[in-house]
């Protein structure tokens, strides 16, 4: 089977290799995150987000899912220490907001995973308690949220301490020395 043949595994690599493409690089859209979609805004889009996040841990909290909610609730702590490095940063050293961006996409695209996968939660709970419910896709949906909180989302910590702390060993070296 080569590139040229339409069908099978062939064209999904051809269309996951096109995507990266279509959408720019990882570095431009972390960029595009940090700086037209964080700080030029002052960040309120992004503490909107976050206050929704702390709001659905609360509810999971609420509904008996405490390892889910206290991981969720913890990583948007994270994620607001990020904004506001971002936003302490980026008027006066931009470059040290940039050399945290990729984690900070990261981070977010970990955090709004996790709120997603709560939110989820929450409503296959209240789902389970109709007579025609399918038990076993609404609780495989409630053990799927329960693994991301207790798996991903505790790898929020460590990048955002890339991103707070760790920005000083990116900018150290020199561009002659690349």
């Amino acid at each position: 089977m080569g590139f040229i043949e339409e069908t099978g595994v062939a064209q999904y690599y051809r269309d996951a290799r096109i995507t990266a493409i279509y959408e720019g690089t990882t570095g431009i859209q972390a960029m595009d995150l940090v700086g037209r979609k964080t700080a030029s805004e002052h960040g309120v889009t992004a503490r909107t987000l976050l206050a929704e996040v702390h709001a659905t841990a609360a509810k999971l909290a609420e509904a008996g899912y405490a390892s889910i909610a206290a991981n969720l609730d913890a990583a948007a702590k994270e994620a607001e220490r990020c904004v506001a490095f971002i936003l302490e940063t980026f008027g006066s050293q931009p470059q040290l907001a940039a050399a945290g961006s990729v984690p900070f996409l990261k981070l977010m695209g970990i955090v709004l995973g996790g709120w997603q996968l709560g939110r989820a939660a929450l409503i296959a709970k209240a789902k389970l308690a109709e007579d025609d419910a399918d038990a076993d896709f609404l609780n495989a949906k409630i053990v799927t949220a329960r693994f991301f909180a207790e798996h991903l989302l505790p790898q929020v910590a460590g990048l955002a301490t890339a991103i707070v702390a760790g920005a000083d060993s990116v900018l150290e070296l020199g561009d002659d020395q690349f």
